[in-house]
């Protein structure tokens, strides 16, 4: 198991990102939530990840900080729920306020996150609540204002959508989402765009 990664950032095609480790280079998906967080390209991080091996694929997840780590872990715990899904909730709610809407019973925010009908909302709800008392306590910082840059001549409204299609979004809520977005804020970054988007899409 590859608990983390230590590296240079190469690439950020949200939520995907390539990391360079002593010459190797390592394809991770990272929660939107955590993308926010990431230093500009070229810069040295530390991701806590999850390696996923399946017959097809081997998927390897990262994460900022291990509390994240551990919630997605347990996350895909639940029946019906696997990493994709995982990775589509955390890029939705950071962790606060998964806890809080698992804690209010707030069903109606959980399944407007792609991939998730009534009854898969239902069951997160149900068995994340007594997993989940432990995070009380100790709630992870607010980083929902952090700010990072676009490489110039970078679409910043193409990145958004293609990263919205990844998580499991459907093209025209991609472009509706982003393109409302947009209107509020033309020169925002492609991480603005797509945290402003899923909260509207959330919200709506």
């Amino acid at each position: 198991m590859i608990g983390s990664l230590h590296g240079k950032l190469l690439e950020k095609q949200p939520p995907l990102l390539l990391l360079d480790v002593h010459g190797v280079g390592y394809e991770v998906q990272v929660p939107m939530t955590g993308f926010y967080e990431l230093p500009a390209t070229g810069s040295e991080v530390t991701l806590f990840t999850h390696l996923v091996v399946r017959e097809d694929a081997q998927q390897l997840f990262g994460f900022v900080d291990r509390q994240t780590r551990e919630l997605f872990r347990e996350l895909i715990k639940v029946n019906g729920v696997g990493p994709k899904m995982a990775l589509a909730i955390l890029s939705a709610l950071d962790a606060n306020e998964l806890i809080l809407c698992v804690q209010q019973n707030n069903l109606n925010t959980l399944i407007k996150v792609p991939g998730i009908g009534r009854k898969t909302a239902e069951r997160l709800l149900v068995e994340l609540r007594d997993r989940l008392d432990q995070w009380s306590g100790g709630k992870l910082p607010d980083t929902r204002n952090t700010r990072t840059t676009t490489p110039p001549g970078h679409s910043c409204r193409q990145d958004a959508e293609s990263a919205l299609l990844a998580l499991g979004y459907k093209a025209q809520e991609a472009e509706k989402a982003i393109g409302a977005v947009l209107v509020e804020i033309p020169g925002g970054s492609s991480e603005e765009l797509i945290r402003l988007a899923l909260k509207k899409m959330l919200t709506r």
